[in-house]
Protein backbone atom coordinates (compact mmCIF):
# COMPACT_ATOMS: atom_id res chain seq x y z
CA UNK A 1 0.00 0.00 0.00
CA UNK A 2 3.09 2.58 0.85
CA UNK A 3 4.86 1.82 -2.23
CA UNK A 4 1.23 2.58 -4.58
CA UNK A 5 -0.20 5.00 -2.98
CA UNK A 6 1.76 6.38 0.25
CA UNK A 7 1.62 5.82 3.77
CA UNK A 8 -1.01 8.34 4.13
CA UNK A 9 -3.25 6.21 2.04
CA UNK A 10 -2.36 3.40 4.90
CA UNK A 11 -5.29 2.90 7.64
CA UNK A 12 -5.78 0.42 9.97
CA UNK A 13 -9.10 -0.71 8.53
CA UNK A 14 -7.39 -1.37 5.00
CA UNK A 15 -4.23 -3.24 6.75
CA UNK A 16 -7.11 -5.36 8.31
CA UNK A 17 -9.31 -5.73 4.99
CA UNK A 18 -6.05 -6.45 3.10
CA UNK A 19 -4.78 -9.01 5.01
CA UNK A 20 -8.24 -10.51 5.84
CA UNK A 21 -8.06 -10.18 10.29
CA UNK A 22 -10.22 -7.59 11.88
CA UNK A 23 -9.29 -4.07 12.51
CA UNK A 24 -8.90 -4.66 16.35
CA UNK A 25 -6.64 -7.68 15.62
CA UNK A 26 -4.04 -5.32 13.86
CA UNK A 27 -4.01 -2.98 16.93
CA UNK A 28 -3.93 -6.12 19.54
CA UNK A 29 -0.93 -6.99 16.99
CA UNK A 30 1.11 -3.58 16.31
CA UNK A 31 -0.38 -0.72 18.87
CA UNK A 32 -0.85 1.93 16.43
CA UNK A 33 -0.33 3.28 13.08
CA UNK A 34 2.95 4.63 13.84
CA UNK A 35 4.54 1.53 15.71
CA UNK A 36 3.03 -0.10 12.31
CA UNK A 37 5.29 2.04 10.74
CA UNK A 38 8.53 2.06 13.06
CA UNK A 39 8.27 -1.85 12.19
CA UNK A 40 7.96 -1.52 8.94
CA UNK A 41 11.40 0.94 9.33
CA UNK A 42 13.07 -1.59 11.32
CA UNK A 43 11.80 -4.82 9.09
CA UNK A 44 13.10 -2.90 5.64
CA UNK A 45 16.37 -2.17 7.86
CA UNK A 46 16.99 -6.16 8.31
CA UNK A 47 17.42 -6.13 4.56
CA UNK A 48 19.88 -3.34 4.18
CA UNK A 49 22.29 -4.72 7.32
CA UNK A 50 22.43 -8.65 5.98
CA UNK A 51 23.94 -6.38 3.02
CA UNK A 52 26.37 -4.98 5.39
CA UNK A 53 26.74 -8.26 7.45
CA UNK A 54 28.03 -10.37 4.16
CA UNK A 55 30.26 -7.25 3.38
CA UNK A 56 32.07 -7.60 6.66
CA UNK A 57 32.25 -11.81 6.31
CA UNK A 58 33.54 -11.48 2.82
CA UNK A 59 36.19 -8.82 3.70
CA UNK A 60 37.87 -10.88 7.10
CA UNK A 61 41.21 -9.00 6.37
CA UNK A 62 40.67 -5.51 5.76
CA UNK A 63 38.55 -3.15 7.44
CA UNK A 64 38.96 -0.39 5.05
CA UNK A 65 37.30 -2.59 2.17
CA UNK A 66 34.71 -3.70 4.35
CA UNK A 67 33.47 -0.42 4.91
CA UNK A 68 33.61 0.34 1.51
CA UNK A 69 31.78 -2.44 0.19
CA UNK A 70 29.03 -2.24 3.12
CA UNK A 71 28.38 0.99 2.15
CA UNK A 72 28.55 0.71 -1.89
CA UNK A 73 25.45 -2.28 -1.33
CA UNK A 74 23.40 0.24 1.25
CA UNK A 75 24.03 3.08 -1.04
CA UNK A 76 23.05 0.20 -4.54
CA UNK A 77 20.24 -0.91 -2.78
CA UNK A 78 18.86 2.29 -1.46
CA UNK A 79 18.42 3.34 -5.02
CA UNK A 80 16.38 0.26 -5.86
CA UNK A 81 14.10 0.34 -2.73
CA UNK A 82 10.63 0.59 -4.02
CA UNK A 83 9.78 1.27 -0.24
CA UNK A 84 12.74 3.96 0.63
CA UNK A 85 12.59 5.52 -2.79
CA UNK A 86 8.54 5.96 -1.78
CA UNK A 87 9.06 7.20 1.61
CA UNK A 88 11.46 9.33 -0.13
CA UNK A 89 9.69 10.78 -2.75
CA UNK A 90 6.20 10.90 -0.79
CA UNK A 91 7.79 12.83 1.66
CA UNK A 92 8.55 16.64 -0.37
CA UNK A 93 5.29 18.31 0.16
CA UNK A 94 3.30 15.48 1.51
CA UNK A 95 2.98 14.87 5.33
CA UNK A 96 4.71 11.81 6.05
CA UNK A 97 4.93 9.97 9.28
CA UNK A 98 7.42 7.14 7.48
CA UNK A 99 10.61 9.70 6.60
CA UNK A 100 11.12 11.04 10.45
CA UNK A 101 12.07 7.36 11.15
CA UNK A 102 14.90 7.89 8.89
CA UNK A 103 15.97 11.32 9.94
CA UNK A 104 14.94 13.28 12.75
CA UNK A 105 13.45 10.57 14.96
CA UNK A 106 15.91 7.86 13.80
CA UNK A 107 17.25 6.67 17.02
CA UNK A 108 16.56 2.71 17.02
CA UNK A 109 17.65 2.52 13.22
CA UNK A 110 21.08 4.38 14.31
CA UNK A 111 21.63 2.47 17.12
CA UNK A 112 20.94 -1.09 15.54
CA UNK A 113 22.91 0.11 12.22
CA UNK A 114 25.45 1.38 14.78
CA UNK A 115 25.51 -2.16 16.64
CA UNK A 116 26.31 -4.25 13.83
CA UNK A 117 28.73 -2.15 11.91
CA UNK A 118 30.61 -1.95 15.20
CA UNK A 119 30.35 -6.04 15.47
CA UNK A 120 32.04 -6.05 12.51
CA UNK A 121 34.74 -3.61 12.64
CA UNK A 122 35.65 -5.81 16.36
CA UNK A 123 36.46 -8.36 13.97
CA UNK A 124 39.78 -6.03 12.96
CA UNK A 125 42.70 -5.38 14.94
CA UNK A 126 42.20 -1.59 14.84
CA UNK A 127 44.43 1.26 16.18
CA UNK A 128 41.61 2.69 17.76
CA UNK A 129 40.41 2.70 21.38
CA UNK A 130 36.52 2.15 21.62
CA UNK A 131 35.65 5.59 22.08
CA UNK A 132 37.13 6.37 19.20
CA UNK A 133 35.69 3.48 17.37
CA UNK A 134 32.14 4.65 18.43
CA UNK A 135 33.11 8.02 17.10
CA UNK A 136 33.85 6.48 13.42
CA UNK A 137 31.23 4.13 13.30
CA UNK A 138 28.41 7.19 14.07
CA UNK A 139 30.00 9.21 11.47
CA UNK A 140 30.21 6.20 9.26
CA UNK A 141 26.48 5.28 9.54
CA UNK A 142 25.22 8.69 9.68
CA UNK A 143 27.34 9.44 6.38
CA UNK A 144 25.68 6.45 4.38
CA UNK A 145 21.98 7.26 5.99
CA UNK A 146 21.96 10.71 4.57
CA UNK A 147 23.35 9.57 1.00
CA UNK A 148 20.90 7.12 0.70
CA UNK A 149 18.39 9.55 1.53
CA UNK A 150 20.01 12.76 -0.37
CA UNK A 151 22.18 10.92 -2.92
CA UNK A 152 24.98 13.58 -3.80
CA UNK A 153 27.05 11.02 -6.32
CA UNK A 154 26.55 7.55 -7.31
CA UNK A 155 26.81 4.77 -4.74
CA UNK A 156 30.77 3.69 -6.18
CA UNK A 157 31.72 7.57 -5.94
CA UNK A 158 30.09 7.73 -2.38
CA UNK A 159 31.12 4.54 -1.14
CA UNK A 160 35.13 5.33 -2.21
CA UNK A 161 34.61 8.68 -0.66
CA UNK A 162 33.35 6.55 2.64
CA UNK A 163 36.40 3.98 2.78
CA UNK A 164 38.77 6.58 1.68
CA UNK A 165 37.95 8.61 5.33
CA UNK A 166 37.78 5.04 6.62
CA UNK A 167 41.43 4.67 5.33
CA UNK A 168 43.09 8.07 6.51
CA UNK A 169 41.50 7.33 9.93
CA UNK A 170 42.56 3.59 9.85
CA UNK A 171 46.24 3.92 8.11
CA UNK A 172 46.64 7.13 7.52
CA UNK A 173 45.46 9.98 5.38
CA UNK A 174 48.70 9.71 2.95
CA UNK A 175 47.55 6.43 1.74
CA UNK A 176 45.05 8.55 -0.24
CA UNK A 177 42.02 6.69 -2.67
Amino acid sequence: MTIAEGWAKVTMARLADDVGVSRQTVYNEFGNKPAIAQQLVLSELTVFLRRVIAAFEAQRDDPVAAIHDASLAVLRLGRENPLLRAVVAGSHGADSELLPLLTTDSGQLLETAKRTITDGMLRFELPLDRAQLDDGVDVVVRTVLSHVIQPSGTPEQTAAGIAWVAGAILRGPDRGR
